[in-house]
């Protein structure tokens, strides 16, 4: 967390000159679409970096932009629906990670580790991008309240928790993230070093400081007229995780994967291991 403190205080520096890390112009992603490809601002700019976290976006078989185009077109989903989406969001974010190169270069332990640590803020970050349909009563349909019966106090505690998750969406579409910010804000949750195991510490720390130098590159070419964008995108990573993973759990899960935790999940997609969940065909 303190890389992220160092980053926003940089970030709030009016930009003087560019500095380069590789790479050159390259296919812009307006509004979090991966498919679109549509410049910004008359022009663009993405290093090679940027680049291969956006490629392992568009390399996702969750079909991304058929969520977010479900998103938008049914803004009242039914329960169906609603686990439908969060399944291949959850999906959307164990496959991205494994398609960026230098992720798969980790350890498997350490893959495992940063995924189990990021993985409901990687959800948060794509129920943003795909703007996730957010209304309470499907939200508490979806987490199976009415077959199970809470006390009130559980469920005045349960529905603060889903204000919270509302209100961490709504923060994040509030500031229009694109496409490359969306990769890089991901790729910095991913490789954090409160992973509890890290076998390569000094690895994962030096690729998140590589994303945050690269989203701030890429900021300051790409919106010149923003100085503190920046900041403003770092500032709202360390809030993501007054989600709990508990609560998207209990959201979204508990009807399609029962007693099984995402984490056991997550292990098994990175070994390769088949499983299978309501509403996809995940393999």
């Amino acid at each position: 967390m303190g890389m992220r403190r160092e980053a926003v205080q940089r970030g709030r520096v009016p930009p003087s000159s560019h500095g380069s890390s590789g790479g050159g112009g390259g296919p812009v992603v307006a509004n979090g679409s991966p498919p679109q490809h549509l410049p910004l601002n008359g022009a663009s700019y993405i290093s090679s970096f940027v680049s291969l976290l956006l490629r392992a976006d568009s390399l996702s078989p969750s079909r991304f932009v058929q969520c977010m185009a479900g998103g938008q077109n049914n803004p009242i989903m039914g329960i169906e629906g609603m686990c439908e989406l969060a399944s291949r969001l959850l999906y959307s974010a164990i496959d991205w990670a494994r398609n960026i190169p230098f992720f798969a270069d980790l350890q498997l332990t350490d893959q495992v580790a940063l995924l189990r640590q990021a993985w409901s803020e990687l959800f948060v970050l794509n129920a943003s991008q795909c703007s996730m349909p957010l209304h309470v009563a499907t939200l508490l349909a979806a987490s199976g309240l009415h077959a199970a019966p809470m006390a009130a106090d559980r469920v005045v505690a349960f529905m603060d928790h889903i204000r919270i998750f509302q209100e961490q969406v709504e923060k994040l579409k509030a500031l229009h993230i694109d496409g490359p910010e969306y990769s890089c804000l991901k790729a910095i949750v991913l490789f954090t070093t409160d992973a509890c195991g890290l076998s390569d510490v000094t690895q994962v720390e030096s690729l998140q400081e590589k994303t945050q130098s690269s989203l701030e590159e890429y900021c300051r070419a790409q919106y010149p007229q923003q100085p503190s964008r920046f900041g403003k995108l770092l500032l709202r990573l360390p809030s993501l995780r007054t989600v709990s993973s508990q609560t998207i759990e209990h959201l979204f899960f508990v009807r399609l994967v029962g007693k099984t935790s995402i984490e056991t999940l997550i292990r098994d997609m990175l070994l390769g291991n088949s499983f299978n969940w309501p509403y996809m065909q995940i393999q």
